[in-house]
């Protein structure tokens, strides 16, 4: 007899954040459910509250997950981040692989962190399918929160998923229907964007121009909000040229004010390093007040555009990687953007530099006439309404416990789209 038990793991700070949710979400389904009345005498679980366990970051901490490590301080880009780094992600890989035997959770639910994740599922469903007997009864379901982009490059990769996932939690509209073409027999579900619950509590997301703090600010006093990334390595490729962009934008204006906003202190500290210009703020945490403050954005094209779209903030994106990875990327990707508000749009709405276009002066160039075209800010900020519009109601992360449930409970998958359902 024991309480149900769930293994997270996530290796990224946005993969920590969504892990957090949902085991809030998690819990809160747990509580608001009746009792369920047995004849067992020995239930092989009871109503007791969930057990939470795994590997991520500060928020899953908070939330009450018990962590073997923090997974996020890792986070590496890339293949030559993962070769480099390759011995310690294989004992990381091997203690969670270990400890999961041992505990032998309902569910193992892997945010995000898609190569660590499918490689550990897949060790999983090996293990179990070669003991799997009258004696040998531990079946988990395993979950994947948030797609990779494999719509983007290497396709192949969805029927590896189909075959060591048993759900896949996915938050873009478009999704869901990708899978259904390819892989009809996995199980996908679109639970709708966690951005949308996680600021709707600081106002609707993209605003009308109207109604956005910076409508109303003094066009003196303009603002530009630096978002150079989560992980170590961006911050050391993207910090460089963002800093060097600010200052030859305060050329032409001088009296510009920059901001940076970044996940951890630990990535603040690396900031005040790297020679940041005179005058700037640095802080970690404050992300929705930053970005309702600001009248542009520069931003690495990873999920923080997501959270510059809901915001309605234009924003010029840029991605820098070492060249190795950028060679073997430019092979593999088939499409022809990398920030996901173009890739929803189908078109670029933020302005994109990659790589070797990714220059200070490209940058400060395209930042600068944003600033100076009142009237492209507010064709821009429509089509943020119109994209995150799309990104489904409030409620997501309890969708994703929702779904989660559901599967363990042998329920079929709605027929209806949950994510618009409210």
């Amino acid at each position: 007899m024991k309480p149900k038990s769930f293994m997270l793991i996530a290796g990224e700070a946005s993969g920590d954040m969504l892990a957090a949710e949902l085991v809030e979400a998690l819990r809160s389904e747990f509580e608001d459910a009746e009792a369920i009345l047995t004849t067992d005498y020995q239930p092989l679980c009871t109503g007791l509250a969930p057990r939470f366990f795994g590997a991520g970051g500060p928020r899953m901490a908070a939330a009450g997950v018990e962590l073997a490590f923090d997974m996020t301080v890792h986070s590496v880009i890339g293949p030559s981040g993962a070769l480099k780094n390759y011995f310690k992600f294989r004992r990381l890989f091997n203690q969670l692989y270990r400890l999961a035997i041992k505990r032998e959770p309902e569910a193992i639910i892997c945010v995000d962190f898609s190569v660590f994740n499918r490689r550990f599922a897949h060790a999983v469903k090996t293990y179990v399918r070669s003991r799997l007997d009258w004696f040998h009864d531990w079946d988990p379901k395993i979950i994947q929160y948030v797609s990779p982009q494999v719509w983007a490059s290497r396709e192949g990769r969805a029927y590896q998923m189909a075959r060591d996932y048993d759900l896949l939690l996915s938050i873009f509209p478009f999704e869901k229907e990708w899978y259904a073409k390819r892989v009809p027999q996995f199980r996908v579900e679109f639970v709708g964007h966690p951005v949308v619950d996680r600021y709707s509590n600081v106002g609707c997301g993209a605003p009308n121009v109207e109604s956005s703090p910076a409508a109303h600010r003094s066009p003196g006093s303009p603002s530009v909000l630096l978002l150079p990334g989560s992980r170590s390595d961006e911050l050391a490729r993207h910090l460089p040229v963002m800093n060097a962009a600010l200052e030859i934008m305060r050329e032409s204006i001088p009296n510009l004010r920059g901001s940076m906003v970044l996940p951890s202190e630990r990535l603040v500290e690396q900031a005040s390093r790297l020679a940041p210009p005179a005058d700037i703020e640095i802080r970690s945490g404050g992300l929705a007040e930053a970005l309702r403050a600001a009248d542009v954005a520069i931003a690495s094209t990873g999920t923080v555009t997501m959270e510059c779209a809901y915001f309605g903030v234009p924003t010029v994106a840029l991605y820098k990687t070492f060249w190795g990875n950028y060679l073997v990327g430019r092979q593999l990707v088939k499409v022809k953007h990398l920030a996901m508000p173009n890739l929803m749009a189908k078109e670029e709405v933020f302005p994109e530099f990659i790589q070797g276009a990714a220059t200070p002066e490209n940058i400060a160039r395209a930042a600068l006439a944003l600033l100076r075209n009142e009237d492209r800010r507010s064709a821009i900020k429509a089509r943020l309404a119109e994209i995150v519009a799309g990104l489904g109601r409030p409620g997501a992360s309890q969708r994703a416990a929702r779904a989660v449930l559901r599967l363990l409970d042998h329920e079929p998958a709605p027929t209806s789209r949950p994510a618009l359902a409210g």
